[in-house]
């Protein structure tokens, strides 16, 4: 099979990329940079964007079974949103909550697309987050949510394919109850019924009451949790990447390596440099990671392959 290597995009101004994500065809793929999304072809031609968000668009993956783009948003006025909102050059502070949003990217054909209006992206709101978060002293370091990849159940490689987001989680060095990453499952086979156009003046509370299922995989302390989330079926490895955890007492991996099938005890990891602005899995031993920049620009990033073997992501080169 023949894979694209070096791709590039550049030139955006509301934040550096958060997430990556390629279609089941491969012919686009699919970039967030903090507050909009992009979508390009595998050259790295601009097919379409979407803009006008005034919160966090995080990690970003492709579900093969509706042909979207899922990606984690949050709106919360800590250090991380009021900078979002200085960058934007806005005052007004938005309704903290968090949701998942869904980008039909079928319909995203041109630059300039507005996400509430232009009918290209619904939300779903995550009650189970906004408790964790809104909780006194925010419940196991709760900060919101970041990675999102989709992966079957524990032990049944072949299964159905359910919803996985991550935690962001503060790197408070003088708590423990932050030691844990935290996955939340859902079933998005239903969520029509909870997807809504979102109004960033007013916005909506339609979304589960509970996951279906809450891991908790305890890596240690992370600064702000898993940034970038990516399942493998290659491995049957949920690949985590992080910002670097700061007690002393742990490892402090920038990326763990967590057996799907395993008990989520005494992860293994490495100091692997990328994944935490995105990372694809190919689903043969190849990875897409990106690497991210700024120039005179703007925030860009390069799209590199990687092949995965005897636990170690080595650069292809062509």
């Amino acid at each position: 099979m023949e894979y694209i290597n070096n791709l590039t995009v550049e030139g955006f101004k509301g934040g550096h990329v958060q997430g990556i994500a390629i279609d089941k065809s491969r012919e686009y793929m699919y970039f967030s940079f903090t507050t909009c999304l992009v979508k390009t072809d595998m050259k790295g031609n601009i097919i379409g964007t979407v803009e006008g968000l005034v919160g966090h668009l995080g990690c970003i993956a492709y579900n093969y079974d509706d042909g979207k783009v899922y990606g984690s948003l949050e709106f919360k006025n800590d250090c991380i949103g009021a900078g979002i909102l200085a960058g934007l050059g806005l005052e007004t502070k938005p309704e903290e909550g968090f949701y998942m949003t869904i980008f039909d990217v079928d319909k995203i054909n041109c630059p300039g697309m507005d996400a509430e209006k232009d009918g290209v992206m619904k939300a779903v709101y995550l009650k189970e987050v906004c408790d964790d978060y809104l909780a006194d002293g925010h419940r196991y370091g709760c900060s919101g949510i970041d990675g999102t990849t989709f992966a079957p159940d524990p032990g049944n490689l072949h299964g159905k394919m359910y919803l996985h987001v991550a935690y962001g989680i503060y790197g408070d060095v003088n708590r423990d109850d932050n030691d844990n990453q935290i996955i939340l499952k859902y079933d998005v086979g239903n969520w029509d019924k909870y997807a809504k156009p979102l109004n960033q003046n007013a916005m909506h509370k339609s979304g589960p009451e509970k996951p279906d299922y809450k891991y908790f995989v305890y890596t240690g302390n992370t600064v702000y949790g898993i940034q970038n989330l990516e399942y493998d079926p290659y491995t049957d490895t949920m690949f985590a990447a992080v910002y670097r955890g700061e007690k002393p007492q742990f490892p402090n991996y920038t990326m763990f390596h967590i057996n799907w099938s395993s008990d989520k005890k005494n992860i293994p990891g490495s100091f692997f440099p990328y994944g935490a602005t995105g990372m694809i899995s190919l689903g043969d031993g190849y990875f897409y990671f990106s690497r991210d920049f700024k120039n005179e620009k703007g925030y860009g990033t390069n799209v590199q392959l990687y092949k995965y073997e005897n636990g170690n992501f080595t650069e292809v080169l062509q």
